[in-house]
């Protein structure tokens, strides 16, 4: 059982890996790994969000639809208002930040439980982004209610972020490795990181100690919440459209990633290596599922039941 706690999710991505590659002919090619890295840079970015949340002792249900509102505010900025770049990315975020902002005043000064306060605002940011957008999504050339077509369109320098690359390594895969870096850098080796687990792992003790508590589980959702808009503006990036609800199913992949990454190395905490690792681990998966095409609402259930082995398996070794 301390075997497979601390090594059986790297032993399971080898596992899928082989599999995959001794029956289907064009899984280990370069343009496939190339995808699977380009659709696991967005989950681990929603992931990490999830996984600052989970180091606070909270939990953050309204990343999925932080992700949507990013992609609908990055899109109509380029097209409906003929921004430039710098505002595609601000606007996003900001939101992303307010998002946070919400959460964390719902559940430190209202006292709501963290589970009911994000799912809350995950209704209110699906109905804000519906009602913007009237339930259609925004593209190059649009029409517009009022008449003609949109004003902007995607620009070259916004679309790299999620289709460019960098010596032969897509943009958004550098991008999603130097941040988990960064942030693992920052939580390891940083005063303030190590006070973010303080404050999860005993929040009167870290409170009686001087701890400004509330202060760090907000920064936590609000880092959860920039997150997951930057997970959403390099989604919108890589499609080339703003499509209403696009982060929904972001959600249950980021919550699997971060919980499988508990148990990587036996660490038995949210962790952002581990986090990478279950991002990798369930993107090998559904890749290798898609191409046996195995229909998407049966990899749901597949996604389901990691997400119950890894809460398992957390539970056991740590009882």
């Amino acid at each position: 059982m301390k075997f497979l706690y601390k090594y059986g999710t790297i032993l399971a991505i080898v596992i899928v890996i082989a599999f995959f590659s001794l029956t289907l002919d064009s899984f280990f090619t370069y343009a496939n790994f190339s995808d699977i890295l380009r659709s696991i840079s967005i989950v681990t970015l929603v992931a990490i969000g999830i996984t600052f949340s989970l180091i606070v002792d909270g939990f953050d249900l309204s990343v999925g639809s932080t992700v949507s509102l990013a992609t609908i505010a990055s899109a109509s900025a380029l097209v409906l208002h003929r921004q430039e770049l710098l505002v595609a990315l601000i606007v996003p975020l900001i939101l992303g930040a307010l998002v946070g902002i919400l959460n964390a005043f719902l559940i430190i000064r209202l006292r709501l439980p963290d589970l009911l306060a994000t799912l809350a605002v995950m209704y209110i940011i699906n109905g804000v982004q519906l009602t913007y957008t009237k339930g259609f999504s925004i593209y190059n050339d649009m029409p517009l209610p009022e008449g003609g077509v949109a004003p902007g369109k995607f620009i070259p320098s916004f679309l790299f972020i999620g289709q460019g690359e960098l010596f032969g390594i897509p943009f958004s895969v550098l991008l999603m490795l130097l941040l988990v870096i960064g942030a693992h850098l920052f939580l390891t080796y940083t005063k303030t990181g190590r006070l973010f687990y303080m404050t999860g792992e005993n929040r009167e003790a870290a409170h009686l100690t001087g701890i400004p508590v509330n202060r760090y589980r907000t920064y936590a959702y609000v880092i959860s919440g920039m997150f997951a808009a930057l997970g959403g503006i390099v989604l919108a990036s890589r499609i080339g459209t703003g499509q209403v609800s696009a982060g929904a199913s972001l959600l249950m992949d980021g919550v699997a990633a971060a919980f499988i990454g508990f148990s990587v190395f036996g660490i038995g905490k949210p962790n952002v290596i581990g986090t990478l690792l279950g991002s990798i681990f369930i993107g090998v998966l559904l890749n290798g599922l898609t191409m046996m095409n195995v229909p998407y609402y049966a990899q749901d259930i597949v996604k389901g039941a990691l997400l119950i082995f890894a809460l398992a398996l957390s539970h056991m070794v740590k009882k």
